[in-house]
């Protein structure tokens, strides 16, 4: 059931037309700002085309039954004094980025030296990516080689980084050259490698969920002023964006999961 919200002034030459329009569904919800006269300030308020109540037959109901609710769309420059949902689809399009890249680098059937480059080793000067503290350069089909002469301080740090990047690597060092041996591609191998991914998606949707409870309390920050249609519709929105990042998600892991199992 569709209910509008907004009264329509009905006059003779377009009665016809208006019950005509009662046999269609809204489509869309556009978003209205109304002065208010007595405390002179503007208020949103959700508003439908037309006044239309629908009422659904058993059939209706039935083909219904299991189907995702109807989408909004918002008109994101509508609300940007509300919230801005520009800028909360980027965080979550990066959340989304981030996993692909991490995809990418790190859970691969075959190591190379190019998997070990972005690997964080924790310094004296804060974070740094492998590659930016060592040469790292393939010895043999099954050996990489990181030479840590340019900063032999931090060898330990890029040893236990190594250890934990969840490759599945154990690394050995003599001085300051470190042997990573490439592991076998075995079934164990790609099993726990889809493992490792797995944990990455869930990683990946705390921060989805991060990402929507700050984009929620922003919302709660302008009850005050803003209607109530208009807040759910709003939280509506964020919501679906959330839950259409889930699905990429999901979608990624399934096709990174083929791929690691062969």
């Amino acid at each position: 059931m569709a209910l509008g919200l907004k009264c329509l002034r009905i006059v003779h030459p377009a009665f016809r037309n208006y019950l005509a329009a009662l046999t269609r569904p809204v489509s869309e919800v556009n978003l209205k700002i109304v002065s208010e006269r007595q405390h002179d300030y503007s208020q949103y308020m959700a508003c439908s085309a037309l006044p239309i109540r629908h009422f659904a037959t058993k059939k209706a109901k039935a083909k219904g039954k299991g189907q995702s609710q109807s989408r909004v769309n918002i008109n994101t420059a509508l609300v940007e004094d509300i919230i801005n949902l520009k800028e909360v689809d980027e965080e979550m399009k990066s959340v989304m980025e981030a996993l692909k890249d991490n995809f990418n680098k790190t859970l691969n059937i075959r190591t190379s030296p190019g998997s070990l480059d972005h690997i964080a080793v924790v310094t004296a000067d804060g974070k740094l990516a492998l590659n930016q503290i060592s040469q790292i350069s393939m010895k043999s089909p099954q050996l990489i080689l990181v030479n840590m002469a340019s900063f032999p301080e931090c060898t330990a740090a890029a040893i236990k980084a190594i250890r934990e990047s969840g490759m599945n690597l154990n690394p050995e060092v003599e001085g300051t050259l470190i042997r990573v041996p490439i592991p076998k591609v075995t079934r164990e191998h790609r099993e726990m490698l889809v493992k490792l991914a797995k944990q990455n998606t869930n990683k990946a949707k705390d921060s989805l969920r991060r990402v929507r409870t700050n984009a929620m309390n922003t919302l709660k920050k302008s009850k005050d002023k803003v209607s109530e249609d208009t807040i759910r519709l709003i939280e509506k929105q964020i919501s679906q964006m959330a839950d259409d990042t889930v699905a990429e998600l999901d979608r990624h892991l399934e096709v990174k999961t083929k791929e690691l199992l062969g």
